[in-house]
């Protein structure tokens, strides 16, 4: 992956994935295709696809230097804001891309992550009037007052005003978005942020649909739209990495809530140190 250096230089990424077939192929396929932002600004891709030594190769690079797909930048509670759609009761137990335990553990996470760290959260729902119904409770727990927006469009939550405009009022132009199902509500969402100018993420365990294969096809053209995955616990530890939040306990206490293997390691550890210092040293 070569660096953008200036203005006008290309950032390129490429992934690798074999090729089911024992014949040698030098082919190349390179197209240019443009698309224009909310602002009317272009933004340009070009894509190539290179068939080489029984290996497919697949890069992309984005010409425009305000809209690198890696920005370097730290996410902060500053710049970023959580964006939670559709974690509606009635669409829980058709999901099949993960565990629901889990699933839930991580959305919950993320919403708490949030709320303790002070970022931009913005919450849709589709009417919970509807078969789909209401938001998980668990996650409703955590949210308290904050406003869930109810949205009659379908898909992309940009397309409803409410939504729009409360995601304009945080300020922040990051998105990091989770919510179900992954190619649906999740995938219009963020490709609906990337025209509207923002930078989205997406918070792929925090994500999940009705089978492994159509959430993690869904991540895969949201990356190669320029949409950047994330998970729910990394983006914790990168707003801890903030100076003002250095000595404060909220890491920990989303790790003993939501992640208990991490939690036991670390008894497991902390027991093995006292233990150590119990038994006597021998010469």
């Amino acid at each position: 992956m070569a660096a953008r250096l200036a203005s006008g230089s290309r950032l390129r990424f490429l992934t690798i994935g074999s090729v089911l077939t024992d014949e040698v192929y030098i082919r190349s396929l390179t197209a240019r295709s443009g698309r224009r932002r909310g602002d009317g600004s272009a933004l340009m891709y070009d894509w190539s696809l290179n068939f080489d030594s029984g290996t497919l190769m697949t890069s992309w690079s984005l010409s425009d230097s305000e809209r690198l797909m890696m920005n370097l930048e730290p996410l902060s509670p500053d710049n970023a804001t959580v964006v939670l759609v559709d974690y509606a009761v009635g669409f829980a137990n058709l999901l099949r891309s993960h565990d629901l335990r889990d699933h839930i553990a991580n959305v919950v996470g993320l919403a708490q992550t949030a709320k303790l760290y002070g970022s931009g959260l913005v919450v849709t729902n589709g009417e919970a009037s509807k078969p789909s119904g209401p938001l998980y409770p668990e996650l409703l727990e955590v949210l308290g007052d904050q406003p869930v927006i109810e949205r009659k469009t379908a898909f992309n939550s940009f397309l409803d005003p409410d939504f729009a405009e409360a995601v304009r009022a945080t300020g922040r132009r990051r998105l990091l978005i989770g919510g179900i199902a992954t190619d649906g509500c999740v995938l219009q969402t963020a490709l609906g942020a990337q025209r509207e100018g923002y930078e989205p993420y997406v918070v792929v365990d925090a994500a999940a649909s009705t089978s492994k294969e159509a959430h993690d096809m869904a991540v895969q053209r949201m990356a190669m739209s320029g949409i950047v995955p994330v998970t729910w616990w990394s983006v914790a530890a990168e707003f801890q990495l903030e100076p003002r939040f250095a000595d404060t306990p909220h890491r920990t206490r989303l790790m003993a809530a939501y992640q208990p293997a991490m939690t036991m390691a670390g008894r497991t550890f902390f027991a093995g140190v006292d233990q150590g210092r119990l038994t006597p040293a021998t010469a």
